[in-house]
């Protein structure tokens, strides 16, 4: 099979409804839009409208608020990690940062830090220096024979 071979099944694409193209057409005149009215007019949205009733959105109370200061982390489970080391992406000689899992691909983007959670295993002795871990991942990392450096300026609330 070649790329220039390749095709939809048959009945998988319908042609476009070409409307307002002359009375001979089925769909040509008014263009399916029937007669008169707001909505067969051009220009109009009315998304949300209730015909006069009180829409949904205002009927509902509002709940909640954004933080705008909540930090977004990065969560890597040791399990992640361990695999990394298997892998040989990482190097367990060396200090694990934000910038080295990234580089090993063990993450996408940094964000505002990685935070160590405690899923898997890990075997590998690790000296890491990350913006957050939660209290079992700590205790494995340090029973592993690793160390963990939480860096200042990042909450490390459970």
């Amino acid at each position: 099979m070649k790329l220039n071979e390749i095709k939809d099944r048959e009945g998988a694409t319908h042609a476009k409804k070409r409307v307002g193209r002359g009375i001979g057409s089925g769909s040509g005149k008014t263009g399916g839009r029937g007669v008169k009215g707001q909505k067969s007019r051009s220009g109009v949205a009315i998304n949300g409208f209730e015909g006069g009733q009180m829409p949904i959105y205002r009927r509902l109370p509002k709940r909640g608020f954004t933080n705008i200061f909540a930090k977004d982390f990065v969560e890597v489970s040791l399990g992640r990690l361990q695999a990394a080391v298997d892998a040989k992406k990482l190097d367990a000689k060396t200090t694990v940062t934000a910038e080295v899992l990234k580089e090993a691909g063990v993450i996408r983007r940094v964000k505002d830090g990685v935070r160590i959670l405690s899923d898997g295993e890990l075997k590998a002795k690790l000296t890491l220096e990350v913006a957050g871990a939660s209290k079992p991942a700590i205790e494995k990392i340090e029973k592993a024979g690793g160390s963990i450096t939480v860096l200042a300026g990042a909450t490390n609330a459970e």
